[in-house]
């Protein structure tokens, strides 16, 4: 701050000399010599880098040269080699390899500082049986209904005709919380929460939200990183006369039972407006 003291009246700093010994040729402005501290040594490297390239670039022309003479002449010559100072562009190769070791390095410190290749992440599409083929199988609901976890058998259960292994979740097995899903496609449950009155397939007369509920829990057991698709079941057709499964919830119940009468009646009048008219004995359609 010596330059205030200066505009306060003061003497002038001295003058900075540059009295060091070892000194080259400044490499921007000819005529000039610098020092050879540690601050100037990047920039006189990179001088001798610019010169070394500059020579390799003039040995590489001349050879060139010489091989356009041989041409000329009609001489048989080999392939030209590279110019040792071209820039060489990064291509879907080199962008390849790039993400490869850059995969490799943070999987390999994953497994150093967490003990875990993938960081301690589970995720399912982490794993390879996401990837690797599965021989899934057509299952009725008499053999689906054996896969209850009994006898060493797996614990399997199915969702709008989608069977899943869930033999790793302890919610499943015997005593669990959803051990009532097992061995059957519940797939009304799951959109309108009666656990123990829809263990049905059945999803006639469902609501658009009991319809999302259950599109839910299908992405839920879809991507869920340990529960696998393993297969299909078959439902016979459901018959158009059988009752739809009543709501546990006696005022949802009761809106269902109105939203079905009034649905009834609505076909009747539609079946009723559609009856073709008979002819009278004179030939007129009666009215």
């Amino acid at each position: 701050m010596s330059w205030m003291g200066e505009l306060a009246g003061g003497e002038a700093p001295p003058r900075f000399v540059d009295d060091s010994t070892e000194k080259v040729p400044d490499p921007n402005i000819p005529g000039r010599m610098v020092s050879t501290k540690s601050a100037n040594r990047p920039f006189l490297a990179y001088k001798e880098y610019r010169d070394e390239q500059e020579a390799l670039h003039a040995a590489w022309l001349e050879k060139k040269e010489a091989r356009d003479e041989k041409i000329a002449r009609g001489e048989k010559v080999g392939p030209l080699e590279r110019d040792p100072t071209a820039v060489t562009e990064v291509g879907a190769l080199g962008l390849l390899k790039f993400f490869v070791v850059l995969l490799v390095v943070l999987a390999l410190s994953g497994k150093f500082i967490t003990g875990s290749y993938t960081w301690e992440h589970r995720s399912k599409w982490l794993q390879v049986k996401t990837y690797w083929p599965q021989n899934q199988r057509l299952f009725s609901e008499n053999v689906l209904a054996q896969f209850d976890g009994k006898d060493g058998r797996p614990y399997y259960l199915a969702i709008d005709g989608d069977v899943y292994d869930v033999s790793s979740g302890k919610a499943y097995q015997e005593g669990g919380s959803y051990n009532h899903f097992v061995g059957i496609d519940a797939a009304r449950a799951f959109g309108t929460g009666c656990f123990k009155e829809h263990r049905t397939h059945d999803t006639r007369g469902m609501t658009e939200q009991e319809l999302r509920g259950l599109a839910h829990w299908k992405k839920f057991y879809t991507e869920h990183k340990d529960y696998v698709k393993i297969g299909r079941v078959s439902h016979p057709p459901i018959h158009p006369d059988t009752p739809v499964p009543v709501h546990c919830d006696p005022k949802k119940a009761a809106a269902q039972a109105k939203a079905a009468e009034e649905a009834k009646k609505a076909a009747q009048a539609k079946v009723k407006d559609e009856k073709p008219k008979t002819p009278n004995k004179d030939g007129h359609e009666e009215l």
